[in-house]
């Protein structure tokens, strides 16, 4: 009988493995042929679920957003307030931030490729930038542009930080001081903490 094989699992089971070796190797480091020899699988089959390297990354940075998002607002429903909230992103934070330091790196290299170029103002990008928007008004409760661009640069500087071996920044305390900062803001522009 033949095997049964789920392609979206597979599918998944592959990109998850890809984000160690991209991080690692950097994306303009390494081919498809590459890839498909670290994973142990032929280029076809490698072909048979992404058309090109362009094709595996982009959906690599897809399900990396889905899950991160999933997982950083998961507990944000049980907390009631913003400052919660921010002392929890900082803890979500903090414990992984081994992956958020890979992530960091894996875009910061992806972004001095010549793939990049067509990238600026792209609707791929513009779609997980409202994600993170989007999850950034729950956190806030209350829709901002400019203070979730903030938490943007915030949480990228603050990840960034620890990523070029600043060790002293305690990101909890940060997320913490970040969140006394937001509600300090939205208090004097009149919404409720």
């Amino acid at each position: 009988m033949p095997k049964i094989v789920d392609h979206d699992l597979y599918r998944k089971e592959l990109l998850s493995r890809c984000f160690d070796l991209f991080a690692a190797k950097g994306y303009g480091s390494i081919t498809m042929r590459e890839i498909a020899k670290e994973l142990k699988v032929s280029t076809g089959t490698l072909y048979h679920y992404f058309p090109n390297k362009k094709a595996l990354f982009e959906q690599l940075v897809e399900d990396m957003v889905q899950n991160e998002l999933s997982i950083a607002t998961a507990e944000w429903e049980t907390l009631k307030t913003r400052q919660e909230r921010a002392e929890a992103l900082g803890k979500y934070l903090n414990g992984n931030l081994d992956y958020h330091i890979k992530s960091s790196y894996l875009m910061i290299d992806f972004s001095q490729h010549q793939d990049s170029e067509g990238y600026i103002d792209s609707e791929f990008w513009r779609r997980l930038c409202e994600r993170y928007q989007g999850a950034i008004y729950e956190f806030l409760g209350v829709e901002d542009r400019a203070l979730a661009d903030f938490i943007m640069c915030f949480v990228d500087g603050v990840i960034l930080e620890r990523l070029l071996g600043i060790n002293t920044i305690d990101v909890v305390e940060q997320c913490t001081l970040m969140g006394k900062m937001v509600n300090a803001y939205l208090e004097k522009y009149g919404f409720n903490s």
